[in-house]
């Protein structure tokens, strides 16, 4: 069986979306560990009310962490100069506003970009939604993390999601162990897939038509 990416490295390439300047809210999951390799320059947010605080605390240092500072993946991080806490109304403003990117994992993407993220139809025990709206709708970007499809190889990547949606239209990328795909108006667009592997066999795990992009190539991981 052909290798694919691992969690960290599809953090790690969804992390390459991001520039200098840009304020980030990370999902639970995939979009977590997108701190460990952001680029110099990229602000967190998190929902629960802290804006430009610094690296999260890793496993191995626990001790050091002040149980005051945690995000809403339960991660704490560490207090730098410039971070802004704030009351969680005031964070929902700023998700609300358009002037955040959002990476989200994921459940389901349709051709469309809606997204499933939170729920399979199992009632509470499925999850809750929580912010996961907010962030889908109010984000200037949606870039979705997931694996391109189940363990029993069923897709990921839709024509209609059959879960209970988060959100309709609102993803803008796809990052998975497989691809790098976009939404357009005009389709998926497939524009970069994992190392060994082929525009076909990405298309044979992904149910709807994707475009091939003209300059495909594979995903670069240095």
């Amino acid at each position: 069986m052909k290798q694919k990416l691992d969690r960290e490295v599809i953090a790690m390439r969804a992390a390459k979306e991001l520039k200098d300047g840009d304020y980030v809210n990370l999902g639970i999951g995939i979009p977590n560990l997108c701190a460990l390799y952001l680029p110099e320059g990229v602000l967190f947010e998190t929902e629960n009310g802290a804006l430009g605080y610094g690296p999260l605390v890793m496993q191995d240092e626990i001790e050091k962490a002040d149980q005051h500072y945690v995000d809403a993946g339960g991660r704490y991080w560490t207090l730098v100069p410039g971070t802004a806490l704030f009351d969680i109304v005031t964070s929902f403003a700023m998700i609300r506003s358009g002037r955040l990117i959002t990476v989200l994992g994921g459940l389901q993407v349709s051709e469309k970009g809606d997204l499933a993220n939170w729920n399979t139809g199992g009632g509470a025990l499925g999850g809750t939604i929580g912010g996961g709206m907010d962030l889908a709708v109010g984000a200037k970007r949606v870039i979705v993390t997931l694996e391109h499809a189940t363990k029993s190889g069923k897709p990921k990547i839709v024509k209609e999601c059959t879960y209970p949606l988060t959100a309709t239209r609102c993803v803008d990328t796809v990052i998975t162990d497989l691809a790098v795909i976009d939404v357009t108006e005009a389709g998926l667009v497939l524009r970069e897939v994992a190392p060994g592997w082929t525009a076909k066999e990405v298309q044979e795990l992904t149910e709807p038509k994707l475009i091939i992009a003209k300059d495909l190539k594979e995903i670069d991981l240095v």
